[in-house]
């Protein structure tokens, strides 16, 4: 009797488990939400390229909704591509010597292609690909978005795995874990907390540039999207405040969303990534995070989901080429030499040939005095880079450790931060174009802010992301010796967040080399203000249609920012290599 009764609990408890309690009534209509929203993002892909044109941008703030979901939706799918580019790319670059030697200077001349260069050349590609359909458009614009998302991530990706504590890199070898192991279970969690910040960074960098991202031209024709981007555009060029009112109302209602829904608790999530013995005494929170895990339906059928990722990252796959010994016997050497010797020869070659044909095109419709004009124009650009960039460092390294080391105060901040970020410089262009014309002001000087607008906050999300990774084990020595004030910051902080500020300072030129296509080259209505800079003539020679010259300043461009990280930050990535890991 007692034991069919028990039975019949251990059933009705079983059955108990399965059933939603009420968590998952308050999680389902988000989830339905979110998988609608994306339904009816893909289903518009499918339209014919003739309904763009018969569909002209709206500046009734009632259409907002509908395209701050399109551009969200286009944001979201280059995140998703931009992540997958840095786990590979990254992982190439980091792990294979001779790869490296490659990938990192091409990484290099990437983000400093303009996000203008490269819709330029791969809009024919995307719509050819899907004749007379939007999703090649579509395709198209992801890809910009994608090329102003994904440097700077792969950059921090790159360092985390160059700065992994030897350490724990010499334990997991102890456990022999392969490449692979290794990699899921050492790698990727120790790189997460910087790779998150880096992600909000990207995503808010996507909307410095979407507005050139959702009107593309090809040939004579312009195809524009619907979207906030197309929206803003279309605000400037009628001169209408009123409706740019409602684009910075609409993307701050956007930017408030992805952060509860997406990266707070992403960054709640990282937070038992963090590389400690002790436990920190403010772990960041997400009122999302802790919906998840008090449902009990949407629970149980994510513990499969796990369960897979965890098999398979505990699959015994070896990876030779990133399993290299550490001491090689005198034949291996001499071979190895060889190789390099090969390759590096290959690469010279391929160079020489890449820039050979280039210099072929680029002659034909460019003079001598041409390029040295452009180069004098770079040096312009150049130096309002640097200043900017220092200036920058000043106020947001102290102001990004004050916010990494309290995590309440960075769940309050991260907001406003991300939308700082991602406030596009073109809302400003009335401001900077109507002050200058009107107290006939210099535009060298006046609109070189601009550069910097979007940029600056690399700088702030790397230095938080390392603040908040940083040890609560070598605070607390700190406290305990009572390091304080300068030497605190001298032999406690900045050592261990350098690698990430090179990461940012990195990013943030590269950034504001790209920025100043934008910045140097604005407009309100049909007044034309202009800088002497590279970046102006890269706007204006595009908006000519002039290739010769566009590819001439893209390679000028690529050349100065390929060179100021050569000298510059690759010696301050090799000596936070070698002197600054948390060993």
């Amino acid at each position: 009797m007692d034991f069919s009764f028990n039975l019949k609990r251990t059933a009705n408890a079983s059955a108990w488990r399965v059933l939603p309690n009420r968590w998952d009534f308050v999680a389902f209509p988000l989830i339905i939400c979110i998988i609608a929203m994306a339904a009816i993002g893909f289903h518009e892909t499918l339209a014919p390229m003739s309904t763009l044109k018969t569909q002209a941008i709206s500046l009734d703030p009632s259409n907002l909704p509908e395209y701050a979901m399109r551009t969200t939706l286009r944001m979201l799918a280059a995140m998703v591509a931009s992540l997958l580019f840095t786990l590979v790319y990254g992982t190439l670059a980091a792990k294979s010597r001779r790869a490296g030697l490659v990938l990192v200077p091409i990484l290099d001349i990437l983000q400093s292609v303009p996000v203008l260069g490269y819709i330029s050349f791969t809009v024919t590609f995307f719509l050819a690909l899907f004749p007379g359909r939007v999703l090649g458009a579509e395709l198209a614009a992801i890809f910009a978005i994608f090329t102003s998302q994904a440097w700077n991530m792969t950059f921090s990706f790159y360092q985390s795995l160059r700065t992994v504590p030897r350490d724990l890199d010499e334990v997991s070898r102890g456990f022999h874990l392969t490449s692979w192991q290794r990699f899921w279970k050492l790698e990727v969690p120790f790189s997460m907390p910087g790779l998150i910040w880096n992600m909000m960074m990207s995503m808010s960098g996507g909307w410095f540039f979407v507005v050139a991202s959702e009107a593309i031209t090809v040939g004579n024709n312009t195809i524009t999207l619907p979207g906030i981007g197309a929206y803003l555009a279309q605000a400037i060029s009628d001169k209408n405040l009123h409706a740019i009112g409602w684009v910075i109302l609409a993307m701050t209602v956007v930017i408030l969303a992805y952060d509860q829904f997406l990266f707070r608790p992403l960054v709640a999530w990282a937070d038992k990534f963090r590389m400690e013995n002790t436990s920190s005494g403010d772990a960041p929170e997400s009122w999302l995070l802790d919906l998840i895990r008090r449902t009990r339906l949407i629970h149980r059928l994510l513990v499969p989901i796990g369960w897979m990722f965890a098999r398979a990252a505990r699959v015994n796959f070896r990876l030779p080429a990133f399993n290299a010994p550490r001491f090689q016997i005198p034949q291996r050497e001499k071979s190895s030499k060889l190789g390099d010797l090969l390759w590096a020869a290959l690469v010279l070659v391929a160079t020489v040939y890449v820039v050979y044909r280039v210099f072929i095109y680029v002659r034909t419709g460019v003079s001598l005095d041409e390029v040295g004009h452009v180069f004098l124009l770079g040096l312009a650009t150049l130096l309002r880079v640097v200043l900017l960039i220092a200036i920058a460092s000043v106020i947001w390294v102290p102001i990004g450790v004050l916010i990494g080391l309290r995590p309440a105060l960075a769940e309050k901040i991260q907001p406003l931060a991300q939308f700082l970020a991602a406030f596009p410089a073109n809302l400003l262009f009335p401001v900077f174009v109507i002050v200058i014309v009107r107290f006939h002001l210099n535009p060298d000087i006046w609109l070189s802010p601009l550069i910097v607008l979007g940029t600056q906050w690399y700088i702030l999300f790397n230095v938080i992301a390392g603040a908040s990774s940083y040890p609560n084990d070598y605070r607390e020595a700190a406290k305990n010796f009572h390091i304080r004030g300068w030497q605190w910051w001298r032999q406690i902080m900045l050592p261990g967040i350098f690698p990430y500020y090179v990461t940012g300072a990195i990013t943030a030129s590269g950034g504001a080399w790209n920025a100043s296509i934008v910045a140097e080259f604005v407009q309100w209505g049909d007044t034309k203000v202009a800088a002497h800079g590279l970046g102006a003539y890269i706007a204006q020679t595009t908006a000519a249609g002039d290739y010769p010259k566009i590819i001439m300043g893209i390679a000028v461009m690529s050349l100065f920012v390929t060179l100021f990280n050569r000298l510059l930050w690759r010696p301050m990535y090799a000596y936070a290599e070698a002197k600054l890991r948390l060993d």
